[in-house]
């Protein structure tokens, strides 16, 4: 018996609707990284590409849990000395909801060339509606 090994042509992808009201943040990203990947298939392979479309909706009603709202910070740096910039996660959430979704799932998908194209097949929107129905996702559930 010869193990079943997947090529880049030969992937089927499917469209999938994650829907994050009342959800943890954190829950909804690791959902959307494993489908994003490909982990949910039986022909996973690690070297391939093989992952989903992913669309998350209501990114602004996901939650946080415990005191991460007000404790927890997002960071980054500008490239100049001393240019450290802190956002608190309260204030990310209320003006930019999507970018708090992205940067958990970005963080959850490896810092490849599989995982920098995964992140493409990614699509956050704040509320309820989406602009993809002619690709008729299938709503998974959490």
């Amino acid at each position: 018996m010869s193990t079943y090994m997947p090529k880049a042509g030969q992937v089927d992808r499917k469209w999938y609707v994650l829907d994050a009201a009342g959800k943890p943040l954190g829950r909804v990203a690791v959902q959307a990284a494993n489908l994003l990947r490909g982990k949910h298939k039986v022909t996973f392979a690690p070297h391939v590409d093989c992952g989903d479309h992913v669309i998350i909706i209501n990114a602004e009603k996901a939650v946080l849990t415990g005191n991460k709202l007000t404790q927890k910070y997002y960071y980054r740096h500008t490239g100049y000395i001393g240019h450290l910039r802190a956002v608190r996660y309260d204030t990310l959430m209320a003006e930019k909801p999507e970018k708090a979704m992205e940067l958990a799932v970005k963080r959850m998908v490896p810092d490849t060339t599989i995982g920098r194209a995964a992140m493409t097949r990614l699509r956050i929107y704040a509320g309820a509606e989406h602009n993809h129905a002619a690709q008729k996702p299938e709503a998974w559930e959490l």
